[in-house]
């Protein structure tokens, strides 16, 4: 192997499989979150408030931010990359946070809202820019970044974009074939916006990486949170379709009179 020089540009490789893994976690995370979101008002118009944060951490949480953290493992350089703990637990509760805002403010107020949908479209999508980027300030590598501003500035229209037809796909189709085929079109604008912010960063080796002490990495990272991702929208599945989160309430009997 060629030593590395200090002010090389390195270039960086992806793998293959977990680029794979993420879109998949991207489109089971959207599917569920369509799901919830088809559920979280109640008949008479008031929101149901746990299948709100169901369907925040199955969008925010497994769809976008799962599906991003797995894309950050794929992106592979000639220098051993770990990431700090801090940052990037702060990025899952932000995504999941925003998601939940978003959701509420299109359609959790009694119905879909226009103005709502425009204004929870453009907190999200900034939102999720800022989670990518943060998570990318995340990474603790022998090398700096350097960012070509023209394609942050593209990431973040399509970040807007995908989160605006992520929230009036989530509020207008309620057959599942239908959410399918959202929740694969979802899956591929995240990846997307994912795969080109990552193309903005340029990565110039430095002579050492910086002391982390509470940085986590490792080969089967990428498989772990796929893993555990998949238990969790297992669970936020049963709790949507299954639970008796959003069934009526019994009435209870009136006694007979003679």
């Amino acid at each position: 192997m060629t030593p590395l020089v200090v002010g090389q540009l390195l270039s960086p490789e992806y793998s293959l499989g977990l680029v794979a893994l993420s879109f998949l976690i991207s489109f089971a995370g959207s599917l569920v979150a369509l799901i919830c979101a088809g559920r979280m008002v109640n008949a008479d118009g008031k929101p149901n408030l746990a299948l709100v944060a169901c369907a925040a951490v199955a969008l925010g949480g497994i769809g976008i931010w799962s599906m991003h953290f797995i894309g950050m493992l794929a992106y592979r350089l000639p220098v051993a990359i770990s990431y700090n703990m801090p940052l990037t637990i702060v990025s899952l509760v932000a995504a999941i946070l925003i998601s939940g805002i978003a959701l509420y403010l299109a359609g959790g107020r009694r119905k879909f809202s226009k103005p709502g949908w425009a204004a929870g479209s453009l907190l999200a999508g900034i939102g999720v820019c800022v989670m990518h980027y943060m998570g990318m300030f995340a990474m603790n590598m022998r090398a700096t970044m350097e960012f070509d501003m023209g394609t942050v500035a593209l990431s973040v229209v399509i970040a807007i974009t995908a989160a605006a037809a992520a929230l009036w796909l989530a509020f207008n189709l309620r057959k599942l074939s239908h959410q399918i085929g959202a929740a694969a079109v979802m899956g591929v604008a995240v990846c997307t916006m994912h795969y080109v912010g990552m193309t903005a960063a340029s990565m110039i080796c430095t002579a050492a990486a910086p002391t982390d002490a509470l940085a986590i990495g490792g080969s089967y990272m990428g498989l772990s949170v796929f893993g555990t991702a998949g238990a969790v929208l297992i669970f936020i599945y049963w709790v949507a379709t299954g639970s008796s989160l959003d069934a009526p309430t019994p009435q209870r009997a009136r006694p007979r009179t003679s």
